[in-house]
């Protein structure tokens, strides 16, 4: 198990933050967290990374305790916050030469920064100021920081926030290569990130933990199909209301309906069979499945 809660809970004053929060992530996942704003993923993440005490509750990483074995778990977390902090005036591979130094990493340093310039693609910017890298630059050079150490677990808060669409892709595909051998928490509100990115969703609503699946199981399991029929004629609702797994169901003009299903049921047999059963023709079918978003939405209303 490479990282562990057992009901984390924060309160900043008399506000609670994060009420019971209970994950477990196994090694080699790549894991999206998603929540809206001030949901209290980022203050999980401090917690999980020894920079923030909870309030009450457990966290672990790597079968370290954080209350207990911060420098332990330090060792083996490598860390990129939101903001991203960086020293703009020190040099690309200077500031990687220090933070290596930071880790103690001795004679290993030089080939450690080596190998992480090649990983995250400084090796054009590398002699050039931090502050003059443009912000897709900044993030490599923050998630190199992240990596030098050869982290077992890596958390990354919005490491794409910002970036342009060249810069996003870029910085994607390089999450994903990392995600191969490392144990990956990734918070972001790019929800396609997740889907591209992510085999599993944590989402946290009002400091709650709501759902917490497979990305593929989550769609599957909360998504609710949604089928525009039209008929070759006038089709009342009553009629509409005797199908099984709708809903809820809306129409579109005389003789187009908009129905939704239940998470996880086909109705088209059903409405195939009810249009025979009435004689009524069927000119259209089709079937439209929730995306994450949509889910997201669900699941995050106040």
């Amino acid at each position: 198990m490479s990282i562990k809660t057992v009901d984390i809970t924060k309160y900043y004053g008399t506000q609670l933050v994060l009420d019971k929060i209970n994950i477990c992530i196994n090694k080699g996942e790549v894991v999206g967290l998603l929540g809206p704003n001030g949901a209290g993923k980022s203050t999980l993440m401090k917690i999980i990374t020894c920079y923030l005490p909870p309030t009450s509750g457990e966290a672990f990483v790597e079968g370290f305790e954080v209350a207990l074995a911060p420098e332990e778990i330090k060792k083996r977390v490598g860390y990129l916050p939101e903001n991203n902090p960086l020293y703009l005036d020190m040099y690309c591979r200077e500031y990687l030469e220090f933070v290596a130094g930071i880790h103690k990493l001795g004679r290993n340093s030089r080939r450690k920064v080596d190998e992480i310039i090649e990983i995250t693609g400084l090796g054009p910017e590398q002699h050039k100021k931090i502050g003059m890298l443009s912000k897709g630059y900044r993030q490599r050079v923050g998630l190199a920081q992240a990596m030098i150490h050869d982290p077992e677990v890596l958390i990354l808060d919005e490491p794409t926030s910002g970036l342009d669409p060249n810069q996003l892709h870029e910085i994607r595909n390089l999450i994903r290569e990392i995600g191969k051998q490392k144990t990956v928490l990734l918070s972001t509100h790019i929800l396609q990130e997740v889907e591209a990115i992510c085999s599993r969703v944590l989402i946290i609503h009002q400091g709650r933990l709501v759902a917490d699946d497979l990305t593929s199981n989550l769609s599957a399991n909360q998504a609710k199909d949604i089928i525009t029929v039209e008929f070759g004629s006038i089709v009342q609702d009553n009629l509409l209301k005797t199908i099984p797994g709708i809903v809820s169901m809306i129409r579109v003009n005389e003789t187009t309906w908009k129905l939704t299903a239940k998470p996880g049921e086909d109705i088209r047999l059903h409405i195939n069979k009810m249009a025979v059963q009435n004689n009524l023709t069927l000119l259209g079918l089709h079937r439209e499945e929730q995306r994450l978003e949509e889910i997201f939405q669900q699941l995050t209303k106040s």
